[in-house]
């Protein structure tokens, strides 16, 4: 059989950057129009944190080169099966359910532009479902293949937000600015939360280190996509989060639906703010289809390991994990659909905070990996600017995890607990 052909630097790149920026980002400035000052902290140190994690996904990536499933094979080489298989458990049930909100956040951008589409419970849920099963059948082709529409699907939606960056500024009314950074008085709470809210446009970071089979000359394009990746969408973020605060007054941006719409809009009129528009959805696109690639890979890697069922380490002739990216599909699906019944609302909400929150405990397993690996190299200069590393990215990574709240932070560890009955089932079944 012919071995599927593999994809470069640019698809690995796009990989990174579009699976940050997704829906969430679009409507960031709302929530953070509420704090003021507080939010440009809270940008300043998301950006970093995820940089000094982005340094280390990369160090891991190079050294652990023929290790695929990104942090869960980390964690699995630094700390042993079961808290790789507490990554692989948390990190997959984090990403169906991300993809289901990517799901209803892409029909409610896509309802603006064609009303049809939002006009009842019914309509939305047969045009989501229709994209989920869409990109599941994309995901089941040639990596090569799924690399080419990520790479479209991020270029598409990357070039309004650097046109608006780049242009924009020079639409900047400082007095906006001004109302603006007096909307709340400067405090370590409040920029905890302001960090832990801009963090979560940086999940994703580590999206290249997973599918590392499936790209050539993996140790060095694996490091370079993930860093450039993180600082090119770090730089993104920032500016033309600048300019939609500094062109929408605080009383009106928290009340926009759509706020790099309405700054197009305010700008340049009516195609603008359609151009916005499409933006936001194609940002949808390009990450249902990049999380997709992800949902199949983490529990195939496990299932290699004998830490999932063996059913997900299954592979079709294009060397994908079909058969877990459909079950992860139909997980998805029904959470989508779920969230279309009033009472379920809160839930499905409360659970896409848990699902965020899940991610950040492969961060933590994958740094506690690199402090392993980099102590062993006693006495560099370099190696005590790697120990150094680790110790901020983890003092950060708590830090957001503080910032989550006890609710969420008490519920996400009821989460992982849920996993060790399957733990215990799988291991006793690979010793019969």
């Amino acid at each position: 059989m012919k071995a599927p052909d593999k994809i470069g630097f640019w698809p690995t790149t796009s990989l990174v950057v579009g699976n940050m920026i997704g829906s969430g980002v679009f409507l960031l400035p709302v929530a953070l129009a509420y704090y003021g000052l507080n939010s440009v902290f809270g940008w300043i140190f998301s950006a970093f944190g995820a940089i000094l994690l982005s340094i280390i996904f990369g160090y891991l990536s190079k050294h652990l080169k023929n290790s695929e499933g990104g942090p869960y094979a980390f964690t699995v080489f630094g700390l042993g099966r079961f808290p790789g298989y507490l990554v692989a458990w948390g990190y997959w049930i984090s990403i169906w359910s991300t993809n289901a909100a990517i799901a209803v956040a892409l029909v409610s951008y896509l309802s603006v532009i064609f009303p049809i589409v939002g006009a009842s419970a019914l309509n939305s849920i047969i045009t989501g479902l229709a994209f989920v099963w869409f990109f599941t059948w994309i995901n089941t082709k040639q990596i090569k293949t799924i690399g080419i529409v990520q790479l479209l699907t991020t270029v598409l939606k990357v070039a309004p937000l650097i046109f608006l960056a780049i242009v924009g500024i020079f639409y900047v009314e400082l007095s906006n600015l001004e109302i603006w950074a007096a909307e709340a008085s400067v405090s370590f709470e409040s920029i905890t939360a302001a960090t832990t809210l801009t963090f979560f446009a940086f999940l994703g970071m580590e999206s290249a280190t997973i599918p590392s089979k499936g790209i050539a000359n993996a140790e060095k394009i694996i490091k370079k996509s993930t860093i450039y990746g993180t600082i090119f969408t770090a730089a993104l973020y920032i500016f033309s989060f600048l300019v939609v605060s500094s062109v929408i007054p605080p009383d009106t941006l928290k009340n926009s639906s759509a706020p790099f719409a309405d700054t197009a809009n305010d700008l340049w009129g009516g195609v603008g703010k359609m151009i916005f528009a499409w933006g936001a959805v194609i940002a949808t696109l390009g990450a249902l289809n990049g999380w997709i690639l992800i949902q199949g890979r983490i529990p195939y890697s496990a299932a290699k390991d004998n830490l999932f069922p063996k059913i997900f380490g299954r592979v079709n002739k294009n060397d994908s994990p079909v058969i877990g990216i459909i079950i992860s599909s139909i997980l998805a699906s029904a959470l989508m659909m779920f969230n279309y019944s009033k009472s379920l609302v809160d839930a499905f909400s409360f659970m896409m905070k848990l699902s965020t929150l899940s991610v950040l405990t492969p961060y933590l397993f994958s740094i506690a990996t690199f402090w392993i690996m980099v102590k062993k190299d006693k006495g560099s200069l370099k190696n005590k600017a790697n120990v150094l590393l680790a110790l901020l990215a983890f003092v950060f990574s708590i830090w957001v995890i503080i910032g989550c709240g006890q609710e969420v932070v008490f519920y996400g560890f009821i989460l992982l607990m849920i996993g060790i009955p399957f733990y215990i089932y799988i291991n006793n079944s690979s010793d019969d």
